[in-house]
Protein backbone atom coordinates (compact mmCIF):
# COMPACT_ATOMS: atom_id res chain seq x y z
CA UNK A 1 0.00 0.00 0.00
CA UNK A 2 1.27 3.66 -0.77
CA UNK A 3 1.71 6.39 1.22
CA UNK A 4 -1.25 8.59 -0.23
CA UNK A 5 -3.19 5.26 0.65
CA UNK A 6 -2.51 5.33 3.86
CA UNK A 7 -2.75 8.82 4.39
CA UNK A 8 -6.17 8.59 3.07
CA UNK A 9 -7.33 6.28 5.05
CA UNK A 10 -6.52 8.37 8.13
CA UNK A 11 -9.19 10.71 9.22
CA UNK A 12 -9.10 14.61 9.94
CA UNK A 13 -8.88 15.64 13.83
CA UNK A 14 -12.42 15.70 15.17
CA UNK A 15 -12.78 19.15 15.73
CA UNK A 16 -12.23 19.83 12.29
CA UNK A 17 -14.62 17.08 10.76
CA UNK A 18 -17.17 18.75 13.51
CA UNK A 19 -16.92 22.73 12.48
CA UNK A 20 -16.25 21.82 9.03
CA UNK A 21 -19.88 19.91 9.06
CA UNK A 22 -21.60 22.54 11.37
CA UNK A 23 -20.61 25.40 8.69
CA UNK A 24 -21.76 23.25 5.90
CA UNK A 25 -25.20 22.97 7.37
CA UNK A 26 -25.21 26.48 9.01
CA UNK A 27 -26.08 25.73 12.10
CA UNK A 28 -24.72 23.72 15.88
CA UNK A 29 -27.82 21.36 16.22
CA UNK A 30 -26.63 18.37 18.10
CA UNK A 31 -29.25 16.02 18.69
CA UNK A 32 -29.73 14.10 22.18
CA UNK A 33 -30.63 10.38 22.19
CA UNK A 34 -32.07 10.10 25.53
CA UNK A 35 -34.67 7.26 25.01
CA UNK A 36 -37.10 7.76 28.31
CA UNK A 37 -38.97 4.61 27.61
CA UNK A 38 -42.74 6.17 28.66
CA UNK A 39 -43.18 8.78 26.07
CA UNK A 40 -42.17 6.90 23.04
CA UNK A 41 -44.64 6.46 21.28
CA UNK A 42 -47.27 3.40 20.79
CA UNK A 43 -46.35 3.52 17.13
CA UNK A 44 -42.89 2.14 18.22
CA UNK A 45 -43.77 0.30 21.38
CA UNK A 46 -43.61 -3.58 21.80
CA UNK A 47 -44.57 -5.66 25.08
CA UNK A 48 -44.26 -4.09 28.36
CA UNK A 49 -41.69 -1.37 27.61
CA UNK A 50 -40.20 -2.20 31.15
CA UNK A 51 -36.17 -2.39 31.25
CA UNK A 52 -36.35 -6.14 31.87
CA UNK A 53 -38.51 -7.12 29.14
CA UNK A 54 -36.66 -8.55 26.07
CA UNK A 55 -38.52 -6.56 23.90
CA UNK A 56 -38.33 -2.94 24.94
CA UNK A 57 -34.43 -2.64 23.35
CA UNK A 58 -36.11 -3.90 20.16
CA UNK A 59 -39.19 -0.63 20.49
CA UNK A 60 -35.94 1.34 21.58
CA UNK A 61 -34.12 0.17 18.51
CA UNK A 62 -37.00 0.94 15.76
CA UNK A 63 -37.85 4.46 17.77
CA UNK A 64 -34.40 5.52 17.52
CA UNK A 65 -33.84 3.90 13.98
CA UNK A 66 -36.73 5.92 12.62
CA UNK A 67 -35.27 9.23 14.79
CA UNK A 68 -31.93 9.17 12.99
CA UNK A 69 -33.32 8.38 9.19
CA UNK A 70 -34.93 11.83 9.52
CA UNK A 71 -31.99 13.53 11.32
CA UNK A 72 -29.24 12.48 7.85
CA UNK A 73 -28.21 15.74 5.85
CA UNK A 74 -29.69 18.08 8.30
CA UNK A 75 -27.33 17.31 11.62
CA UNK A 76 -23.68 17.19 12.22
CA UNK A 77 -23.98 14.76 15.70
CA UNK A 78 -25.44 12.97 17.50
CA UNK A 79 -25.18 12.54 21.29
CA UNK A 80 -26.20 9.10 22.38
CA UNK A 81 -26.82 9.09 26.49
CA UNK A 82 -25.63 5.96 27.55
CA UNK A 83 -27.61 5.62 30.59
CA UNK A 84 -30.81 4.64 28.62
CA UNK A 85 -29.11 2.12 27.12
CA UNK A 86 -27.02 0.40 29.60
CA UNK A 87 -30.29 -0.10 31.94
CA UNK A 88 -31.58 -2.42 28.93
CA UNK A 89 -28.62 -4.47 29.76
CA UNK A 90 -26.69 -6.21 27.20
CA UNK A 91 -29.77 -6.13 24.32
CA UNK A 92 -29.41 -1.72 25.33
CA UNK A 93 -25.91 -1.61 24.56
CA UNK A 94 -25.68 -4.02 21.07
CA UNK A 95 -28.85 -1.49 20.10
CA UNK A 96 -26.48 1.53 20.74
CA UNK A 97 -23.34 -0.19 19.08
CA UNK A 98 -25.66 -0.54 15.79
CA UNK A 99 -27.11 3.16 16.05
CA UNK A 100 -23.99 4.44 16.38
CA UNK A 101 -22.31 2.63 13.34
CA UNK A 102 -25.41 3.55 11.39
CA UNK A 103 -25.30 7.06 12.20
CA UNK A 104 -21.20 6.74 11.04
CA UNK A 105 -22.62 5.11 7.87
CA UNK A 106 -24.89 8.07 7.40
CA UNK A 107 -21.83 10.28 7.69
CA UNK A 108 -23.04 11.65 11.62
CA UNK A 109 -20.88 12.21 13.84
CA UNK A 110 -21.08 10.04 17.46
CA UNK A 111 -20.85 11.84 20.43
CA UNK A 112 -21.44 9.35 23.72
CA UNK A 113 -22.62 11.33 26.45
CA UNK A 114 -20.87 8.46 29.54
CA UNK A 115 -19.04 10.81 31.43
CA UNK A 116 -16.23 8.94 32.11
CA UNK A 117 -13.69 9.65 34.39
CA UNK A 118 -11.06 7.08 36.60
CA UNK A 119 -7.29 6.73 37.09
CA UNK A 120 -4.62 5.03 35.25
CA UNK A 121 -5.39 1.29 33.62
CA UNK A 122 -8.96 2.06 34.16
CA UNK A 123 -9.39 5.45 32.21
CA UNK A 124 -6.91 3.34 29.62
CA UNK A 125 -9.21 0.72 29.15
CA UNK A 126 -12.44 2.98 28.58
CA UNK A 127 -10.40 4.68 25.91
CA UNK A 128 -9.89 1.71 24.61
CA UNK A 129 -13.61 1.26 24.69
CA UNK A 130 -14.93 3.75 22.25
CA UNK A 131 -11.81 5.70 21.09
CA UNK A 132 -8.79 3.72 20.07
CA UNK A 133 -8.54 2.94 16.37
CA UNK A 134 -10.00 -0.93 17.03
CA UNK A 135 -12.10 0.34 19.39
CA UNK A 136 -14.98 -2.45 20.45
CA UNK A 137 -17.76 0.16 19.97
CA UNK A 138 -15.88 3.32 18.13
CA UNK A 139 -17.33 6.68 18.71
CA UNK A 140 -16.06 9.99 17.37
CA UNK A 141 -15.78 11.93 20.46
CA UNK A 142 -16.95 10.83 24.39
CA UNK A 143 -18.00 13.08 27.30
CA UNK A 144 -15.38 12.98 30.73
CA UNK A 145 -15.64 14.49 34.42
CA UNK A 146 -12.53 15.83 35.44
CA UNK A 147 -13.15 15.74 39.19
CA UNK A 148 -10.75 13.29 40.09
CA UNK A 149 -8.04 15.50 38.72
CA UNK A 150 -6.26 16.06 35.31
CA UNK A 151 -4.54 12.86 35.51
CA UNK A 152 -7.49 11.49 34.58
CA UNK A 153 -7.73 12.68 31.23
CA UNK A 154 -4.46 11.68 29.80
CA UNK A 155 -4.83 8.65 28.93
CA UNK A 156 -8.09 9.38 26.94
CA UNK A 157 -5.82 12.85 25.77
CA UNK A 158 -3.39 10.04 24.09
CA UNK A 159 -5.85 7.96 22.58
CA UNK A 160 -7.76 10.92 20.67
CA UNK A 161 -4.72 12.47 19.76
CA UNK A 162 -4.01 9.05 17.73
CA UNK A 163 -7.40 8.51 16.67
CA UNK A 164 -8.34 11.84 15.58
CA UNK A 165 -11.36 11.58 18.63
CA UNK A 166 -12.46 14.60 20.38
CA UNK A 167 -13.37 15.01 24.05
CA UNK A 168 -15.92 16.94 26.14
CA UNK A 169 -15.03 17.79 29.34
CA UNK A 170 -17.45 18.70 32.29
CA UNK A 171 -16.45 22.31 33.01
CA UNK A 172 -20.03 24.25 33.76
CA UNK A 173 -23.27 22.02 33.49
CA UNK A 174 -26.89 22.78 33.15
CA UNK A 175 -27.99 20.92 35.84
CA UNK A 176 -29.70 23.32 39.02
CA UNK A 177 -27.63 22.09 41.19
CA UNK A 178 -24.35 22.20 39.11
CA UNK A 179 -23.04 25.37 41.12
CA UNK A 180 -23.11 23.39 44.49
CA UNK A 181 -19.03 22.60 43.62
CA UNK A 182 -18.68 24.26 40.86
CA UNK A 183 -19.32 27.69 41.25
CA UNK A 184 -16.99 27.20 44.90
CA UNK A 185 -14.55 29.85 45.17
CA UNK A 186 -11.39 28.79 45.18
CA UNK A 187 -8.23 31.59 45.75
CA UNK A 188 -10.57 33.93 44.50
CA UNK A 189 -11.46 31.94 41.55
CA UNK A 190 -14.87 29.58 40.39
CA UNK A 191 -13.78 26.01 40.40
CA UNK A 192 -15.24 25.53 36.91
CA UNK A 193 -13.15 28.87 35.71
CA UNK A 194 -10.18 26.64 37.72
CA UNK A 195 -11.26 23.18 35.73
CA UNK A 196 -11.21 25.24 32.30
CA UNK A 197 -7.67 27.05 32.98
CA UNK A 198 -6.42 23.36 33.73
CA UNK A 199 -7.32 22.10 30.43
CA UNK A 200 -5.40 24.22 28.55
CA UNK A 201 -2.54 22.02 27.78
CA UNK A 202 -4.97 19.81 26.02
CA UNK A 203 -6.80 22.01 24.02
CA UNK A 204 -2.94 22.29 22.99
CA UNK A 205 -2.17 18.79 22.63
CA UNK A 206 -5.49 18.15 20.26
CA UNK A 207 -5.10 21.22 18.10
CA UNK A 208 -6.62 21.21 14.72
CA UNK A 209 -5.01 20.53 11.67
CA UNK A 210 -7.48 22.85 9.05
CA UNK A 211 -9.83 24.76 11.36
CA UNK A 212 -8.55 26.70 13.96
CA UNK A 213 -10.32 24.64 16.60
CA UNK A 214 -8.87 21.90 19.39
CA UNK A 215 -10.20 18.32 19.22
CA UNK A 216 -10.41 19.22 23.51
CA UNK A 217 -13.99 20.00 24.12
CA UNK A 218 -16.12 21.38 27.21
CA UNK A 219 -19.36 20.83 28.53
CA UNK A 220 -20.70 24.56 29.45
CA UNK A 221 -24.71 24.61 29.65
CA UNK A 222 -27.16 27.10 28.38
CA UNK A 223 -28.57 28.54 31.02
CA UNK A 224 -25.15 29.78 31.96
CA UNK A 225 -24.16 32.35 29.71
CA UNK A 226 -21.98 34.53 31.91
CA UNK A 227 -19.79 31.67 32.86
CA UNK A 228 -19.71 30.42 29.07
CA UNK A 229 -17.84 33.62 28.48
CA UNK A 230 -15.57 33.00 31.53
CA UNK A 231 -14.10 29.33 30.02
CA UNK A 232 -14.03 30.80 26.40
CA UNK A 233 -11.32 33.16 27.92
CA UNK A 234 -9.95 30.18 28.97
CA UNK A 235 -9.91 28.05 26.26
CA UNK A 236 -10.16 30.05 22.99
CA UNK A 237 -10.41 26.83 21.18
CA UNK A 238 -12.31 24.03 22.63
CA UNK A 239 -15.22 23.14 21.00
CA UNK A 240 -18.16 23.66 23.14
CA UNK A 241 -20.87 21.37 24.15
CA UNK A 242 -24.03 23.18 25.01
CA UNK A 243 -26.73 21.71 26.70
CA UNK A 244 -29.62 23.47 28.60
CA UNK A 245 -31.04 24.53 25.41
CA UNK A 246 -34.83 24.36 24.57
CA UNK A 247 -36.79 22.03 26.88
CA UNK A 248 -34.39 22.79 30.14
CA UNK A 249 -35.08 26.66 29.28
CA UNK A 250 -32.18 27.95 27.96
CA UNK A 251 -32.23 30.07 24.52
CA UNK A 252 -31.11 30.20 21.30
CA UNK A 253 -29.16 33.16 22.03
CA UNK A 254 -27.49 31.72 25.45
CA UNK A 255 -26.91 28.65 24.05
CA UNK A 256 -24.05 30.14 21.30
CA UNK A 257 -22.85 32.98 23.84
CA UNK A 258 -19.62 31.07 23.47
CA UNK A 259 -19.16 31.12 19.75
CA UNK A 260 -17.22 33.13 18.14
CA UNK A 261 -17.11 34.73 14.55
CA UNK A 262 -15.85 32.45 12.23
CA UNK A 263 -16.00 32.19 7.89
CA UNK A 264 -19.91 31.43 8.06
CA UNK A 265 -20.91 32.89 11.09
CA UNK A 266 -20.63 32.27 15.21
CA UNK A 267 -19.18 28.87 15.77
CA UNK A 268 -16.85 27.25 18.40
CA UNK A 269 -19.54 24.60 19.10
CA UNK A 270 -22.61 22.72 18.99
CA UNK A 271 -25.89 23.39 21.20
CA UNK A 272 -27.55 19.89 22.50
CA UNK A 273 -31.18 19.02 22.29
CA UNK A 274 -32.89 15.46 23.42
CA UNK A 275 -36.50 16.18 24.38
CA UNK A 276 -37.44 18.77 22.38
CA UNK A 277 -36.30 16.80 18.78
CA UNK A 278 -37.57 13.32 20.31
CA UNK A 279 -40.51 13.80 21.84
CA UNK A 280 -42.52 16.85 20.74
CA UNK A 281 -46.10 17.39 21.72
CA UNK A 282 -47.32 16.59 18.66
CA UNK A 283 -45.93 12.96 18.72
CA UNK A 284 -47.46 12.23 22.15
CA UNK A 285 -49.49 9.28 22.07
CA UNK A 286 -49.92 9.06 18.42
CA UNK A 287 -49.37 5.64 16.57
CA UNK A 288 -49.63 7.08 12.78
CA UNK A 289 -46.87 7.14 10.91
CA UNK A 290 -47.20 10.20 9.09
CA UNK A 291 -48.31 12.23 12.40
CA UNK A 292 -44.93 11.10 13.94
CA UNK A 293 -42.96 11.78 11.25
CA UNK A 294 -44.44 15.44 10.65
CA UNK A 295 -44.15 16.21 14.51
CA UNK A 296 -40.52 15.41 14.57
CA UNK A 297 -39.63 16.94 10.97
CA UNK A 298 -41.44 20.28 12.37
CA UNK A 299 -39.48 20.11 15.95
CA UNK A 300 -36.24 19.46 14.17
CA UNK A 301 -37.35 22.63 11.63
CA UNK A 302 -37.67 24.62 14.85
CA UNK A 303 -34.64 24.10 16.25
CA UNK A 304 -32.19 24.36 13.13
CA UNK A 305 -33.92 27.82 12.54
CA UNK A 306 -33.63 28.90 15.75
CA UNK A 307 -30.03 28.40 16.26
CA UNK A 308 -29.40 29.17 12.62
CA UNK A 309 -30.15 32.48 13.40
CA UNK A 310 -28.54 32.73 16.46
CA UNK A 311 -25.37 32.04 15.01
CA UNK A 312 -26.36 34.59 12.30
CA UNK A 313 -26.61 32.89 8.82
Amino acid sequence: MTDSAVESRVPAPFADRLISRVRDLGHPLCVGLDPHLTPIPPLFQQGTMATDDERTPAAVESFLTAVLDRLVGRVAVIKPQIAFFEQLGWRGLQVLDGLCRRAAENDILVLLDAKRGDIGSTAEGYAAAYLAPDAAMPVDAITLSPYLGFDTIEPFARVAADARRGLFVLVRTSNPGSGDLQDREVDGEPLFGLVADGLGRFETALAGETTPWSSLGVVVGATWPDQARRVREALPHAVFLVPGYGAQGGSAAAAVQGFVPGPKGKEGGVVNSSRGILFPSAAKGTDDVQTWEQAIDAALDQAIDELGNAVGR
